[in-house]
């Protein structure tokens, strides 16, 4: 009987036919993206217009309200990793994903409420100035209990979803195909909640803005109940973020211990009992060469080596668990890159929208931009510059290198300099309004630094995304995906600090950024990226690939 372990897909179907007939494949995708068009478009309506809520409705200064629009959006990116680590490591993706959803219907009821009883926010205000009432304890309490609950709900939901869509295919072709149908319909739902949400928002009521987000979330908690008879929901093993852990504490425990044998013939658990010199190859890397002790058989359980729960889980781990540590710290120099570059997008997106409210937003004679929908530009510079490159450039990349694509780190190098040139083109822009006080410069202009900011993140983001994927061990594939939208919220989070530093050392950010200098913020954001585009580089030519085969 031939004893060689079967293909994934083989067990797949097997587990699948213990557990009543064959599940998942494409019959899934309808309810999927139902789902994610659902709870995309209501969460990131909201999110780009939570500033202008702030402003118009509960009288927030406007640096602050940046603020606290920039911290939602981080939060909405850092909670869900939360939700990724529980799904992988204990109850699996379905039941987060329909806790996330029944907790964003009760966020948006909250925000409804808040819309729609006066008494739920502060006096309206006609005139922006000081004497406007500010929301009391009280009603601020119900608003960030309905921030909360959105950040908490999207955790369950942002990364989960992906991952649950990705488990209804087998082929790798498969689940390729799916990512990229995923991405144009996620980025589908953002362009619908910048334009379609924010404008009932802002032109017909608040009220009735947030009762369709309610609306279009309870759908996608629908048609995910409606697809469970078709999903396939693998079971979830040992979490492995509790391996990695075990790493760190039997190397430290095993700091001072004396490895048996004499020098030179250090013994290595390479699993199932074996012993190797490290000589071999099953030898550890000599990168992080501390972390190598965790695999060190000592005198103490060199003799209990055949059993390795008899020598202790937290004592002594395997030569594989010790590269799998490796590998996810090795890139936290170049991950740290890509915080710095978040922290410029946060404060241009934050600020771009106090621009276009001191701007002229007409188009015509009968219709007015929503400012919270100027960044929606950013969202078809992302897709159309995708398929460009998809389509042409890439293409055009292998034939000129002989069939070579180009790294994800090449990608995300080129995104760097995208980003600090839409900082530059957005510093010019704003030296230009102020040049011209009491004539209003026309909204279009915006448009020219955020299409060079979407070109930049079609590049860096997705090239951030399958770095990690390709150089993260196979069992932390849930922990790569979540590394670029880290990034995302640590950004956010830095832009709002960096936003208070500017507030109180500099005249640059008053309340009115008509008697400010938006433009010196701009310009010191992109000498920040030059020189962190330096240190990317510097970590890049360091980097010692895991998985070049990959690359």
């Amino acid at each position: 009987m031939d004893s060689s372990p079967k293909p994934q897909y083989l067990e797949d179907q097997e587990a699948q036919t213990k557990t009543g007939g064959k599940r998942g494949g494409w019959i899934t995708l309808p309810f999927i993206v139902a789902t994610m068009l659902g709870l995309g478009l209501a969460v990131n309506g909201t999110t780009s217009n939570m500033l202008v809520y702030l402003l118009k409705e509960y009288h927030v200064d406007g640096v602050k309200a940046a603020q606290i629009a920039n911290v939602v959006r981080g939060s909405l990116n850092l909670v869900p990793i939360a939700g990724a680590v529980l799904s992988d490591s204990y109850l699996g993706c379905f039941p987060v994903i329909l806790a996330g959803a029944a907790i964003n219907v009760l966020a948006f009821v909250l925000f409804t409420l808040t819309a729609a009883l006066p008494s739920l926010r502060p006096p309206h205000c006609t005139l922006s100035s000081v004497e406007c009432q500010q929301g009391s304890p009280g009603q601020l309490f119900v608003l960030y209990a309905a921030i909360c609950l959105l950040a908490i709900g999207a955790g369950g939901t942002r990364f989960n979803i992906a991952t649950m869509g990705a488990d209804q295919f087998s082929s790798t072709r498969d689940k390729d195909s799916f990512f990229n149908w995923y991405l144009v319909f996620l980025y589908a739902s953002f362009m619908l909640g910048d334009t379609a949400i924010v404008y009932i928002q802002d032109s017909v009521s608040w009220a009735v803005g947030f009762g369709v987000c309610l609306a279009t979330t309870a759908f996608g908690t629908i048609m995910l109940l409606l697809g469970v008879c078709y999903y396939r929901m693998p079971a979830t093993k040992a979490s492995p973020y509790t391996e990695l852990a075990r790493v760190i504490v039997a190397a430290v425990r095993k700091g001072s211990i004396k490895v048996g044998g004499a020098q030179g013939s250090v013994q290595y658990n390479v699993g199932a009992g074996a012993v190797v010199d490290p000589s071999g190859d099953g030898a550890p890397s000599k990168s992080l060469r501390f972390l190598n002790r965790a695999a060190m058989i000592t005198t103490s359980h060199k003799s209990s080596v055949s059993g390795d729960a008899s020598a202790g889980a937290w004592r002594l781990c395997t030569v594989q668990q010790v590269e799998d540590l490796k590998a996810v710290v090795s890139v936290f120099p170049l991950w740290s890159s890509g915080i710095l570059l978040f922290m410029s997008i946060g404060v241009m997106i934050g600020m771009i929208v106090l621009q276009a409210l001191a701007m002229d937003r007409s188009v015509g004679p009968h219709f007015s931009i929503p400012a919270g929908s100027v960044g929606v530009s950013c969202r078809v510079s992302f897709i159309l510059a995708t398929l460009v490159l998809d389509r042409v450039i890439f293409p055009l990349w292998r034939k000129i290198t002989g069939g070579t694509p180009p790294t994800p780190l090449q990608r995300v190098g080129i995104g760097h300099v995208l980003n600090v040139g839409a900082l530059v083109a957005a510093a010019l822009v704003e030296r230009r309004r102020l040049a011209q006080p009491g004539v209003p410069m026309s909204v279009m202009w915006l448009l020219f630094p955020m299409g060079i900011a979407g070109v930049g993140e079609a590049l860096h983001f997705p090239g951030n995304m399958a770095f990690y994927y390709q150089e993260f061990p196979k069992t932390l594939r849930s922990l790569a995906t979540a590394m670029a939208p880290m990034l995302v919220a640590l950004g956010f989070f830095s832009s709002t600090m960096f936003m208070d530093v500017v507030t109180r050392v500099t005249v640059w950010l008053p309340e009115n950024i008509d008697h400010g200098r938006l433009d010196n913020v701009y310009w010191t954001l992109a000498a920040v990226g030059t020189f962190n585009f330096a240190y990317f580089l510097a970590c890049d030519r360091r980097y010692k690939y895991h998985n070049r085969a990959a690359m």
